[in-house]
């Protein structure tokens, strides 16, 4: 995409100042996007995101709000329009997972869970369409996992059923506003090394598993945050305008290679 099919487009990546969010934000930017920065907790790194974002040329805002709270998501895309003048992409990152034996998980860890990946896709969306519908345009790409498809860690339960939940209301939502001309697809990543992904293990569990999952896939590695955002890209520009309610894997083909040997 180096002719920069992006150019001068406006986007919102929730929870993008650090792991995959970020990586898709410093993307869309490298595309020549305008990006909102969200955050929750850490404005700093948020900060050092959209300084990143300005050195590309572009413009860059940083607003902080917890997506599971629908007042503060309805001041979160009114001050981008505010700021930026519109929304034309809606990048739906912020998710949490918390690993824990079934039996033993929290009800807290579970709403937690279905609060942040599902409700607050729920709410950005429903919240961004208010612009996209006028405008008869834009492009929302939730961020999934391979989980919510069928392959997962064991202690992840919760994690796999609100991303699973997330892929249904790709396709749902394709059917409510793609006769609207907006575009919903979703991106499901496989193993991807972010912060993330060593929540709760220390730096030998985490090398044990990145080695466990590569010999699991096709490509015999994990994927770096960068590869999903070229995904993500691409489900934001002109090339995708026919793509709706469906969702793509970027796990290096683990699911054929597991379904093969089975």
């Amino acid at each position: 995409m180096n002719d920069k099919k992006l150019q001068d487009k406006v986007a919102l990546v929730t929870g993008s100042s650090r792991g995959i969010g970020k990586s898709i934000a410093l993307e869309l930017a490298a595309q020549g996007t305008d990006v909102c920065v969200n955050y929750t907790k850490n404005r700093e790194d948020a900060l050092k995101v959209a300084s990143q974002i300005k050195s590309a040329g572009r413009r860059a805002d940083v607003i902080g709000a917890d997506v599971t709270q629908k007042s503060q998501v309805e001041n979160l895309v009114r001050e981008t329009v505010s700021k930026l003048g519109r929304i034309d992409i809606l990048v739906n990152n912020a998710g949490i997972i918390h690993f824990s034996d079934y039996f033993l998980d929290s009800e807290k860890e579970f709403l937690d869970m279905f609060n942040v990946n599902l409700m607050g896709t729920f709410y950005c969306t429903r919240e961004v369409a208010k612009y996209m519908i006028p405008q008869k345009s834009g492009k929302i790409i939730n961020i999934a996992s391979v989980a919510g498809i069928g392959i997962s860690e064991t202690g992840s339960t919760g994690y796999a059923v609100t991303k699973a939940g997330v892929i249904m209301m790709t396709k749902r939502l394709g059917i409510e506003l793609g006769p609207h001309g907006i575009n919903v697809n979703c991106v499901a990543p496989g193993y991807i090394k972010t912060d993330m992904a060593g929540v709760g293990k220390t730096v030998e569990e985490e090398a044990k598993q990145e080695k466990r999952v590569a010999e699991i896939t096709m490509m015999r590695r994990v994927a770096k945050p960068e590869e999903v955002a070229k995904v993500v890209a691409f489900l934001s520009s002109s090339d995708s305008d026919f793509i709706c309610g469906q969702t793509i894997t970027v796990d290096g083909g683990r699911m054929n290679f597991l379904s093969r040997s089975a």
